[in-house]
């Protein structure tokens, strides 16, 4: 099988010039087939804020209205995607930018209203493989935002990170696949107020272990549960780390 290097990279290296040109230039020196996939929270608040339309969060996810899907598109799918993609060209790699509607890539349905509506907040359901199969046998390199839609019209506005762990549990039936998380924190930390406290290798027993000592971050639970979620379905490896994972060897590996 050919290899597959699955990068998400989230707003603290996008708003960052220097830290999301070192990125760039690190990915596009990667020969073998590879696919990006961004967040962009920070500068979607910073346009709702702009804009004068109030930022309605749940334990750090968005709660998705009209006029915030609104500005969600606009920005995921169209400033920062577009200038990821032009960079990328810059750096002689061919590139093209996607939201889940282009191609079909990938599919999602409304999130189900329990105890609180996220509004037009998507779970994917499916992914166009041969999509993105047929993309990367004529080696062009798909960028995806964090924009899905449920295939009568609606996009929706779903998780980075689900995406990226989807997108990799898929391709994993035709490629040995490497998923990694890049952010500002060179890996997961073992003491918060140390960002050299990198833990070199989570296993089952030491996540367990991290969340009963209440040692891991809010935003960073639901980040672990997508590792787990791309390695219990055939991901080969899943590494978080920071924006220089590429020419740094400090990170956190996710194995079983």
């Amino acid at each position: 099988m050919d290899r597959l290097h699955i990068f998400k990279i989230g707003g603290n290296i996008i708003d960052n010039e220097s830290r999301l040109h070192s990125f760039l230039k690190d990915f596009s020196s990667l020969n073998e087939s590879k696919i990006l996939i961004h967040g962009g929270g920070k500068e979607a608040t910073s346009v709702s804020n702009k804009l004068g339309i109030p930022v309605k969060l749940n334990n750090g996810r968005r709660i998705t209205d009209t006029a915030t899907l609104d500005i969600i598109t606009m920005v995921y799918a169209g400033k920062i995607n577009k200038r990821i993609v032009s960079k990328l060209q810059a750096l002689s790699c061919d590139s093209i930018g996607i939201c889940g509607a282009d191609g079909n890539a990938y599919m999602s349905s409304k999130r189900t209203v329990e105890e609180l509506d996220f509004g037009f907040v998507g779970d994917i359901t499916h992914i166009n493989k041969s999509f993105f199969k047929k993309l990367l046998k004529n080696n062009i390199i798909p960028v995806c935002c964090a924009v899905s839609h449920d295939g009568n019209g609606q996009l929706l506005n779903t998780n980075a990170d689900t995406i990226a762990s989807e997108i990799a549990s898929a391709l994993s039936e035709n490629f040995e696949v490497d998923l990694t998380y890049c952010f500002e924190k060179k890996g997961v930390l073992e003491n918060i107020g140390d960002l050299n406290s990198v833990i070199p290798i989570i296993n089952n027993e030491k996540y367990e272990e991290l969340k009963n000592k209440g040692l891991i971050q809010e935003g960073m639970l639901p980040k672990l549960h997508n590792c787990y979620q791309a390695l219990s379905k055939g991901v080969k490896e899943v590494r978080i780390g920071s924006f220089n994972i590429l020419s740094d060897n400090k990170h956190t590996k996710i194995v079983l």
